[in-house]
């Protein structure tokens, strides 16, 4: 199966979203599609070995919109036609608004009189000439007006319908009426009838509608910003050094394995490895992290990425699509292009809304016909109610939201891979965290090395070496401190045979033909190995908040290794706020229990899993929401990825392994446990704006269409006029993205 993004054209409101996603996945081979109307993205998985994008892009079209596959690379420039093309839409949008306002404004002020029942004097009579308001608004219609009745005859044709669908209805009905009494006023009044005009209204509504549309393009444009600013985020050129001598080439130019020189204020152009000079890096606008990173020679730097100090050269290891910030725009796509499932009751709605409208508009025109017996009364409710009904508020309820969110998220250094998660993590009560890595900071040292002999100096270099050659076959970080360890005591390191890492146990292996076991305490017990001659030190180093690693050989313990792990300055007081906005927060680790309980109470965390195992992790994740509890995970390596997958929400530490990542829902790029703090705020900010989006929405209809049907008639001798309805229905959408955008003001609390 294969994922590809599109840019839909032609779409009015979530009817149209809907109309979209039916006709792709009715194509043979597409096994899925979302379409977003706020993002106009359709995000398609279908199989290639039964279908292409050129017969997707053929069904789009054939329901008569437009599809265009987005480019593979996030970080490419926007195609120059594209941009004309949409440029050259707005203009045209404009146009068409400012003429139906200024025709709309002539032909309200000409029926003030017969509106007001009252003669103005400063408005002469031949303003609200038949004849003369019938050749004004003609063009309104026939022009500007003219994409709502083009729409509406393609949703006709396949037996859909749309928001054209009623603006065409409303407007050409009041548009048809009123030149029925031009052409023919003896008929009105030989039935006893005022042969009335309402071509004001058709104009007008046409007018409000398309600046409501304008204005709903434009707010819906600032939706988008993040990404727009994570794009312009990337350097332009790059200094790069081939064969001796240094060119200034575009970023889009730059090789694998290119040498690039970076100078102080400079971006870093792609993401590479250091490997000559030092400096000081601002990574803020990639991970949000505020405070500058020092870099050296083996460093890695990443694309876009400040330069603050120093000169430096690097080594591009990743260009193109390839690089993190590319990887980030992409994630965001993505997550904008989603749907969350609170947008499910919205469709529903939607599915059913426009033919809903069209019954209530017809009933409304017999009741108030068969009641009174006034056309026109019957006319002004039917029209009212056509008009005000608006499906766009709806569909822009969710997504807007949900495209704000993900890239404040973006912006805070916080990757949401899809809406669901976004979403989820606001109903979390339990923060499971990972300690290695997690809330440590995963760099552990050797603290104390003791052996069974003492300090006798040749046995204990030979046990180092024995412990540093099998460890450095294995990536686990309490290993690798054991051979840096080694190597700061100058020993040099052979091969080990038959090398094999027991999962949550140890390491094994055979060194100068002596077999040679590195692990836990538990592991040398389940070995029968005795550990009596170190066990007064071992519960001693644990006592203190040390993770001890036991060196047995030939069956034998030979020695121990305490190793500490310190814990990031920002846990602490992160821990303490997730308690505070009632949150249960625990520890899960392989470690054992002495060491895990020291570290959770300089933390401030109660509850803690000790000594579980990799392949345990995700088991004791299933038992906590088998307590009825919504479960978040927090990890950063390759043993956390079954528990990242099996928890309601995984958060990956961004500083941690590709497969954690990519078994997470949300990745916190910096590795700082704040950023789980603004995900859950974050979360919490987006559903209570999408909230009111659909109150908004639902209480606008709800209201709204039985009003403008007539129903305060009877108490107040009052109705809504079709104008008004028609000003209703295009700020409503627009009220609903605006209360969206501010969302871009949201700030993480990170105190509680």
């Amino acid at each position: 199966m294969e994922n590809q993004l599109f840019k839909l054209r032609g779409m009015s409101c979530a009817a149209c979203a809907s109309n979209i996603e039916s006709a792709i996945q009715s194509v043979p081979g597409v096994a899925a599609c979302t379409v977003n109307f706020g993002a106009e993205q359709a995000a398609v998985t279908y199989d290639p070995h039964r279908t292409n994008l050129t017969k997707i892009q053929a069904a789009v079209d054939e329901a008569g919109y437009g599809a265009q596959p987005m480019n593979d690379d996030p970080l490419a420039a926007e195609d120059d036609a594209e941009r004309r093309e949409r440029e050259a839409e707005n203009r045209q949008l404009t146009r068409k608004a400012v003429f139906s306002l200024v025709i709309g404004g002539i032909l309200m002020v000409g029926s003030l009189p017969m509106m007001t029942g009252l003669p103005i004097p400063f408005i002469p009579p031949w303003l609200h000439h038949p004849w003369l308001q019938l050749v004004l608004t003609t063009p309104v219609v026939a022009w500007a007006g003219s994409g709502f009745y083009i729409n509406a005859w393609k949703a006709l044709k396949r037996h859909s319908a749309s928001m054209d669908t009623l603006v065409a209805v409303g407007t050409g009905t009041a548009f048809l009426y009123s030149l029925f009494p031009t052409v023919y006023p003896q008929w009105f009044i030989d039935q006893g009838l005022t042969p009335d005009v309402y071509f004001e209204a058709a104009a007008v509504i046409i007018a409000l509608i398309l600046l409501g549309r304008l204005l709903e393009n434009r707010a819906k444009g600032q939706t988008s910003a993040a990404i727009r600013q994570l794009m312009g985020l990337q350097a332009k050129t790059a200094r790069v050094i081939r064969q001796g001598r240094e060119f200034d080439i575009p970023i889009a130019e730059v090789a694998l394995g290119d040498v690039i020189l970076v100078r102080p204020g400079e971006k870093v152009p792609v993401d590479g490895t250091i490997i000559d000079g030092r400096s000081t890096l601002d990574e803020a606008m990639v991970t949000g992290e505020s405070v500058p990173v020092q870099k050296a020679a083996g460093d890695e730097v990443i694309g876009a990425t400040l330069n603050k100090t120093g000169s430096f050269k690097f080594r591009a290891t990743r260009v193109g699509k390839d690089t993190f910030l590319a990887q980030i725009v992409k994630l965001v796509q993505q997550a904008q292009g989603s749907k969350a499932p609170i947008q499910k009751l919205a469709d529903q709605v939607t599915a059913w809304f426009v033919p809903g409208v069209i019954a209530i508009a017809v009933l409304t025109f017999i009741l108030w016909y068969n009641v009174m017996g006034n056309v026109t009364m019957a006319l002004i409710t039917t029209v009212g109610v056509l008009i005000i009904a608006c499906p766009c508020a709806l569909g822009l309820a969710t997504p807007t939201s949900i495209m704000v969110g993900t890239g404040k998220g973006a912006e805070n250094g916080i990757l949401i891979k899809g809406a669901d998660s976004l979403e989820l993590a606001h109903k979390i009560q339990t923060i499971v965290l990972d300690k290695t890595g997690t809330i440590t900071q995963g760099k552990p040292t050797v603290t104390d090395y003791l052996t069974v002999k003492g300090t006798a100096n040749d046995n204990e270099q030979h046990l180092l070496k024995l412990a540093g050659t099998l460890e450095r076959n294995s990536e686990h970080p309490l290993a690798e401190a054991v051979v840096q360890y080694a190597q700061s005591q100058q020993v040099s390191l052979t091969e080990a045979q038959d090398f094999e890492a027991v999962a949550g146990s140890g390491v094994q292996g055979v060194v100068w033909g002596q077999q040679v076991q590195i692990g836990t305490h538990r592991w040398m017990q389940e070995l029968g190995t005795a550990t009596d001659g170190l066990q007064s030190q071992w519960e001693r180093l644990e006592a203190l908040g040390r993770t001890v690693v036991w060196l047995a050989v030939d069956g034998r313990v030979e020695a121990l290794f305490a190793i500490a792990d310190a814990v990031k300055p920002s846990s602490a007081q992160a821990i303490a706020t997730l308690q505070r906005m009632g949150l249960e927060v625990v520890m899960l680790t392989g470690d054992n229990r002495r060491t895990a309980e020291a570290i959770a109470q300089e933390v401030g965390i109660s509850r803690v899993f000790a000594e579980v195992r990799p392949d345990q992790k995700s088991a004791q994740i299933a038992a906590l929401q088998g307590e009825g509890k919504l479960v978040a995970m927090v990890g950063d390596g390759i043993n956390d990825a079954p528990a990242l997958a099996q928890a309601d929400v995984g958060l990956a530490i961004g500083t941690g392994t590709d497969v954690a990542i990519s078994a997470s829902d949300i990745t916190l790029i910096s590795g700082d446990l704040h950023g789980i703090v603004t995900a859950i705020q974050l979360s919490r900010a987006t559903m209570q704006n999408i909230r009111q989006n659909l109150f908004f929405a639902f209480v606008y209809n709800t209201a709204g269409i039985p009003i403008a049907a007539g129903l305060l008639y009877p108490i107040f001798g009052w109705l809504l006029s079709p104008i008004i309805a028609g000003a209703a229905m295009a700020f409503s959408s627009v009220s609903v993205v605006t209360n969206a955008l501010r969302l871009r003001n949201f700030r993480p609390r990170l105190q509680g």
